[in-house]
């Protein structure tokens, strides 16, 4: 019996190390990789002319005026401040509400405090980011984000799913150098 067990076990290994060798990547051609280039990039233009329509007829359905972007930020300026034009490095405070399309708050100020960071440098969604360079101190906006702006195709792991488009609610309470 006792023979049995080394030769078992060296034929598992040798079976297990053959295995491993039968699973080699193959390594794509060229035309292979253009084709699946081609592929992706089809359907990124086919779910952004999805996510246009969505917010399209949210926009329709609300009864507002918004205007996009050419990264395709809407935006609607509900107050214009009458403080300074935000800059890029100034340190902005906003109060906020985040909110799904079908009306589920995410998150809002009223919970979390006031948000706070640096015009331009990140941390932040980039569509917030390109939103509040349109205001100044004292403004009321509205931003709606599709998912390439907002959180992207993986949500942000806990009140917002993969590929949402928010609608985010500002209030500039403050911007300074």
């Amino acid at each position: 019996m006792m023979t049995k067990l080394p030769i078992a076990i060296v034929t598992l290994l040798g079976l297990l190390l053959f295995q491993c060798g039968q699973n080699r990547e193959k390594t794509l051609t060229p035309a292979e990789i253009r084709e699946t280039e081609e592929a992706l990039i089809a359907a990124n233009r086919m779910l952004l002319k999805k996510d246009k329509e969505r917010i399209q007829q949210y926009i329709a359905d609300q009864n507002i005026s918004l205007t996009e972007t050419e990264s395709g930020l809407w935006y609607g300026i509900i107050r214009q401040g009458e403080g300074p034009v935000v800059k890029v490095g100034m340190l902005v405070t906003l109060s906020y509400k985040v909110s799904l399309l079908d009306g589920t708050v995410c998150y809002s100020s009223a919970e979390k405090g006031v948000k706070q960071f640096i015009s331009g440098k990140g941390g932040v969604e980039s569509g917030l980011e390109e939103g509040i360079l349109l205001l100044k101190e004292g403004s009321k906006a509205v931003f709606i984000m599709p998912p390439h702006l907002a959180h992207g195709l993986t949500g942000d792991g806990d009140k917002i799913p993969a590929r949402a488009i928010i609608v985010y609610e500002v209030e500039l309470i403050k911007a300074e150098s």
